[in-house]
């Protein structure tokens, strides 16, 4: 199924189940209530597909999900001719305004910041609420677009994950459309040739993963740089509350000597591993004590391991305490 045939099925989903709700006859207060969020729910899942991706915080996005439902309360008071479009409209907005507002704070982050994973136990756990699991789900895409600025961020979201047209996404950001093209153009010029493609099916990636956890835990360090590309990075991210490296470490030998060191120095002996999907990628949850301890996953590329991430902040885990 193409990604464009994904997108017109979500859309063609999401209306039936919006309109039906709009359409029929007239509504008690009560009725119109359940109607107001009937219509919201039918498009909490797009809603948070896009804040998660602009934000790469699970929590900052349902935050941001949850005021978009205020505010739609307050909008719906007025006939609303077109839902979605009005709501995706609330959602990127207030989600550029915390990027910015988030800046310092982010400019201040001790060590490399990463994405809030988000664990997929198996195909069809509940507790998955990205609507659309694909490659911009992906952690090596959402490190990626870091680099961007917020409109940056908004229009190649729009644009290129959720196939908006141009004079929709002005619309949403109040620009033009020559400024949504020439946006898009400067955010493509920021990553082109760096968008991750896994050209490796899932498979051989698990089949990477499980050999990757055999040479890393046996401290074969031989046996870890075969695994790897030559131009590997190692990202890890503890928050400064956590054992964590502070910056990215790059190249095979350097990985190796890190993993096997931080392995041997900072995890306990008796963690237990859970094999997952962490955003879409397989990827391993440790535990210890009934805590989560970390979580890794890695992306792969021409059959090598070329990114591999590591989270270890306790605030970016606390939802798998609760989930677990």
């Amino acid at each position: 199924m193409t990604a464009c045939f994904v997108t017109w099925m979500m859309r063609v989903t999401e209306s039936v189940a919006a309109w039906s709700y709009i359409l029929g006859s007239r509504r008690t207060m009560g009725e119109e209530r359940d109607s107001v969020a009937s219509i919201f729910e039918a498009y909490r899942d797009l809603l948070f597909s896009i804040a998660y991706r602009m934000l790469g915080s699970r929590a900052d996005a349902e935050d941001m999900v949850q005021e978009t439902f205020v505010r739609w309360q307050q909008a719906s008071l007025e006939p609303v001719r077109n839902p979605r479009s009005l709501l995706v409209t609330i959602v990127s907005r207030l989600c550029i305004n915390h990027l910015q507002s988030a800046r310092v704070r982010r400019e201040q982050y001790f060590g490399e910041w990463l994405p809030e994973p988000i664990i997929t136990w198996h195909p069809d756990d509940p507790r998955s609420t990205a609507a659309r699991i694909d490659d911009s789900l992906s952690m090596a895409f959402l490190v990626l677009l870091q680099q961007l600025n917020p409109s940056e961020r908004a229009v190649f979201l729009l644009r290129e994950v959720f196939e908006y047209e141009y004079e929709e996404i002005a619309a949403i950001l109040k620009l033009t459309e020559a400024n949504c093209r020439q946006i898009l153009r400067r955010a493509r010029q920021h990553v082109t040739g760096m968008r991750p493609r896994f050209d490796a099916p899932m498979e051989q990636r698990e089949k990477l993963l499980h050999a990757f956890v055999d040479a890393a835990t046996s401290g074969d360090s031989g046996r870890l740089v075969a695994l790897l590309s030559d131009s590997v990075v190692l990202h890890s991210d503890g928050g400064g509350k956590a054992p964590a490296l502070p910056n990215p470490i790059y190249g095979p030998m350097n990985v190796a000597r890190a993993i096997i060191g931080s392995l041997n120095r900072f995890v306990p002996k008796d963690v237990a591993r859970r094999l997952a999907l962490v955003n879409g990628q397989p990827g391993v949850v440790t535990w210890h004590e009934g805590r989560p301890f970390a979580v890794f996953t890695l992306d792969a590329q021409q059959g090598f391991i070329r990114n591999i991430y590591v989270i270890t902040s306790p605030d970016k885990l606390a939802h798998l305490e609760r989930a677990g």
